[in-house]
């Protein structure tokens, strides 16, 4: 399986968000969602309308831990998911399949996230790269890496740097930085 990256660029998240809003409605608020909810996708996959609608913030019980997990709905997230569910029943998929059986799989998700990726040069993009950017966007806005590491339910800072590729950055720099010049 291939590692796949955070999106570093937030005019490369923006491109990608107004591509998908172009292609799909659903697609759109998934990626959105992913961002800034930092849940893995199939949790994101696993909720209804009911999960959503009228409420400051979101209960899961997460399908990897088992633990359960509260979080709130960003500011910014809210019109755009009040817009999407407008209409909806409360007992709809937030992200139905096409076929209107189910929710999309976790397959389809990263179908769409790969081909928009590759769209705008990214190759190292998955289903997990909503959760590793909303991880590095959180960090670089705010430098807390412990409420981050909660958050992400890691088991040590090291592992949350690691995995927001904030570890290979300071590599990648420190050893640009190198040099043997007299």
């Amino acid at each position: 399986m291939n590692t796949v990256e955070p999106i570093r660029d937030i005019g490369k998240v923006w491109d990608i968000a107004d591509y998908l809003k172009e292609q799909s409605e659903r697609d759109y608020v998934m990626f959105l969602f992913g961002i800034y909810v930092g849940l893995r996708i199939s949790d994101i996959l696993k909720l209804q309308v009911r999960d959503v609608k009228d409420r400051n913030h979101v209960i899961i019980r997460e399908q990897k831990t088992g633990k359960e997990k509260s979080f709130p709905i960003n500011d910014e997230l809210r019109p755009i998911l009040n817009r999407y569910i407008r209409g909806k029943s409360e007992y709809e998929w937030l992200f139905p399949s096409r076929n209107g059986k189910g929710h999309i799989t976790r397959q389809r998700a990263y179908q769409v996230l790969s081909d928009a990726g590759k769209k705008f040069g990214l190759e190292e993009i998955g289903t997990h790269t909503l959760r590793k950017t909303f991880g590095y966007h959180f960090y670089q806005q705010t430098k807390d890496i412990a409420t981050l590491k909660e958050i992400l339910n890691h088991s040590d800072i090291s592992v949350t740097f690691r995995y927001i590729g904030i570890t290979q950055d300071i590599k990648d720099d420190k050893m640009r930085k190198l040099s043997f010049r007299r």
